[in-house]
């Protein structure tokens, strides 16, 4: 596939008949999870609609809670540019709504929401903060302002294209520097080679919370195609820099992207959370030395890593991950940073 081919197909197809060719038996079906890092969207030639969701959250775990973050859909299709990613608020608290109400179950979808705003309006992204606020029902708690670049084409979603450097954009700083005061967290989606620059931007507001998104974007493709190993100790660097600033926490997941080069939908059977577990070790295990349990949250990022395995083998993967953890640990990685983090006040 040319650079061009890869940029114009992002993401991994979702193969519902590949994907039932393979099951395992819950792990610990128990224990209370939150899963920080979802998506709804409905464009051509794929929908993940509330019920999509319901389906996998159903598939076996005890899913209590999720968080919705930013996709680009549901926009205004008319109205000033910069309100209009409200439409996306508005339809993912209608989703919460349906959780909220109990009928599909004891789990509360979107129970928070991570909306968009062009941080490069600087002072003016007020309004757009306070639109989503009101839209959000109570359950608005950040904005995600997309920054992954890279110079090859190979890597980049066209719909998310965005210049190089723009952390340090002065207009971009003057926006985040309204999050805070709005009591609105940061989600940082970046490549592995930018983390440098997140680094900059943490230390420079320290008083702003951020995530950083799938363990920092760890390439595989391009190339870095078949250099996971070589770019290992560059990317544990980087973690372990921006876990020194406080006001940083890291999502574990996001590892089932095409950019990530691991390769699991070439296989002709899905993979197992045993193969899944042992691809990402030396990342969750870095990431959960160098932040801490109480900092870190495991995410499934669905249904982008849903081309790669399906959402109860991914969630026995981390179960197993985990399983030398403690149990105040465990606490941590499955739902308590996370219900911290984004203020969803559930009693875990």
């Amino acid at each position: 596939m040319s650079g061009t081919q890869a940029a114009a197909n992002p993401y991994l197809a979702v193969r519902e008949d590949w994907l039932a060719l393979y099951h395992e038996d819950i792990l610990e079906p128990g224990l209370p999870i939150i899963d920080p890092h979802h998506h709804l969207w409905d464009r051509p030639g794929w929908r993940y609609m509330p019920h999509d969701l319901l389906a996998d959250v159903g598939s076996g775990h005890n899913i209590i809670a999720t968080v919705f973050v930013q996709a680009r859909a549901f926009h205004k299709a008319d109205g000033p540019e910069a309100l209009r990613p409200i439409g996306e608020t508005e339809f993912v608290n209608g989703a919460a709504a349906m959780g909220a109400s109990g009928i599909y179950g004891p789990g509360r979808i979107c129970a928070g929401i991570v909306g968009h705003a062009d941080l490069r309006l600087g002072e003016a992204v007020d309004a757009v903060l306070e639109a989503h606020i009101r839209a959000g029902g109570g359950r608005f708690r950040g904005i995600r302002h997309i920054v992954a670049h890279d110079p090859d084409p190979v890597m980049i979603n066209p719909g998310n294209a965005v210049p190089a450097g723009l952390l340090a954009d002065a207009a971009f700083r003057a926006g985040f520097a309204r999050l805070a005061p709005m009591g609105m967290s940061f989600e940082a989606w970046l490549y592995h080679p930018q983390m440098g620059e997140l680094l900059d931007l943490a230390r420079a507001f320290p008083g702003t919370a951020i995530v950083l998104n799938h363990v920092g974007g760890p390439l595989g493709i391009g190339r870095f195609e078949g250099r996971h190993k070589e770019e290992f100790p560059g990317w544990a660097a980087a973690i372990k820099a921006l876990a020194g600033c406080p006001n940083v926490m890291v999502k574990l997941g996001g590892l089932g992207m095409r950019i990530n080069g691991f390769g699991f939908e070439h296989a002709a059977l899905p993979p197992s959370s045993d193969t899944l577990a042992a691809a990402w070790k030396p990342y969750i295990d870095t990431c959960i030395e160098a932040f801490g349990a109480q900092r870190c949250m495991f995410e499934s990022n669905f249904p982008v890593d849903k081309g790669s395995y399906s959402y109860p083998v991914f969630w026995n993967a981390c179960k197993k991950l985990a399983a030398g953890a403690s149990a105040d640990e465990k606490v941590a990685l499955f739902r308590g940073a996370a219900n911290a983090f984004y203020r969803l006040g559930l009693a875990v």
